[in-house]
């Protein structure tokens, strides 16, 4: 499987403008970049909400390729409201109870 695949984005074709991908296929294709890099773990990768248009297995594909991040001594840091990625993380932190100036306080931490 190459790394476009493992990331869940086989779908895009080959020359397809980048303003026309969305701001999750944009991220995967970072993570694919990050992928293809030679690291020594201890990297720090950020994602906001990855999941965006990916259907259901996709997201499983992209959780493998977490798992091979952080299998690696890389930590991963995720901003997203997918129920099945916030199920297999380590750590959980919730903001709330609002989004913006409602918002920025914990309101729960610890384990899914």
């Amino acid at each position: 499987m190459n790394v476009i695949e493992e990331v869940g984005l086989s779908y895009l074709k080959l020359g397809q403008p980048t303003n026309t991908l969305s701001g999750g296929e944009t991220q995967r294709l970072k993570l694919a970049e990050g992928l293809t890099r030679e690291t020594k773990g201890r990297c720090l990768y950020i994602f906001d909400e990855p999941s965006t248009g990916l259907h259901m297995q996709d997201v499983e594909l992209l959780l493998e390729v977490f798992n091979k991040l952080v299998d690696n001594g890389n930590t991963v840091l995720v901003i997203e409201h997918n129920p099945e990625i916030i199920r297999a993380s380590d750590h959980v932190i919730e903001l709330g109870p609002e989004g913006g100036d409602g918002g920025g306080k914990i309101m729960y931490k610890g384990h899914p």
